[in-house]
């Protein structure tokens, strides 16, 4: 697969894009933005992954989960987990509050989507080891005493959608060791501290290096304090179209020569949205354009980064609806 670089683009102001009601009334008339506006239809969202979990490599051809498998609803946990262990491709539906403990092993070929509002995976969370082919949409991952979802050894083709994590003691999603071509989108981080982790240390180069492609976008990092994400070696990872609102550490971290394009996000009382190197680790590489800083502080940006495009096709909402459509969107109850 050929790669194209290229080169760090101004970002464009509050003012310039806020005075851009045109811009916005086109946005809201192809159903960009689809709230505070009694004309806009609601926005429907897609049944199938974009970004890099859409992508046919390494023997997949994108991410299907346990699409045509059977479909099974459980309510309890050892239900739960049994299916979640057991090799065969499956719809997992989950209904209501299912209380688990410590990481525990989801296997390939799964899809684990919750039923309603309110499907909750408590205590616990969902570890993907040498897995491929994984949905996890629709549900609510509150007080893991790990991480909540955790993509390690080589795991590829996963897509996280439309949850919702908070209370967390460790990450809310840790994407290390190898993992590869994932997409997580339209998830709600509320208060959450260690948000996303790509690539697990400073020592594990020779592993990292040319894996951990993800795609972030439509999430909302609400009140939540770092990692949005921190990564070190990936690329590309593709950061647009989040709502970072009230981030007291910073928004994103390129770390260890990773590559990550920062695009068409909104950042809102964000002191630090983009930092090149972070505490212990060196700098990486990245480049920010189109994003909104409103009450933030300026972006770090270093060399340039491997285009998204080269992978995967994607056309960015207009930033400033951001703050609307992206709450309005996120989390569970919305598929």
């Amino acid at each position: 697969m050929s790669t194209q670089d290229f080169a760090r683009r101004p970002s464009i102001s509050r003012r310039g894009l806020l005075a851009g009601t045109a811009a916005t009334a086109a946005a809201l008339a192809t159903g960009a933005a689809t709230t505070g506006t009694a004309h806009a239809a609601p926005r429907t969202f897609a049944s199938t992954p974009d970004g890099f979990a859409s992508v046919n490599a390494l023997g997949q051809n994108g991410t299907t989960g346990g699409a045509g498998a059977p479909v099974v609803t459980v309510s309890d946990a050892d239900t739960f987990l049994d299916y979640c262990d057991r090799n065969e491709p499956y719809t997992i539906q989950v209904q209501g509050t299912i209380n688990i403990t410590s990481k525990q092993a989801l296997r390939s070929n799964k899809t684990v989507v919750g039923l309603g509002a309110n499907a909750t995976i408590a205590g616990g969370g969902l570890d993907m080891y040498r897995r491929q082919n994984v949905i996890i949409r629709n549900l609510r991952f509150v007080g893991a005493e790990d991480d909540a979802i955790s993509v390690q050894q080589d795991s590829h083709h996963i897509w996280i959608d439309h949850c919702y994590f908070a209370d967390g003691l460790d990450g809310a999603i840790d994407i290390v060791r190898a993992a590869d071509y994932i997409t997580v989108s339209w998830n709600h981080f509320d208060g959450f501290d260690k948000s996303i982790l790509i690539g697990h240390s400073d020592g594990n180069a020779s592993q990292d290096t040319g894996k951990l492609r993800v795609t972030f976008h439509h999430n909302y990092f609400d009140g939540s304090r770092q990692r949005h994400p921190r990564v070190r070696f990936a690329e590309p990872v593709h950061v647009y179209n989040n709502y970072f609102r009230n981030n007291a550490l910073y928004g994103v971290a390129s770390t260890e020569n990773a590559g990550v394009l920062v695009e068409a996000n909104y950042f809102e009382n964000v002191p630090h949205p983009v930092y090149s190197g972070y505490d212990e680790s060196g700098p990486g590489r990245v480049v920010e354009r189109d994003n909104v800083y409103a009450g933030s502080g300026t972006p770090q940006t270093l060399g340039t980064v491997v285009e998204p495009r080269t992978y995967y096709a994607y056309t960015p909402d207009n930033p400033s609806t951001l703050p609307s459509t992206v709450p309005a969107g996120v989390g569970t109850g919305k598929i």
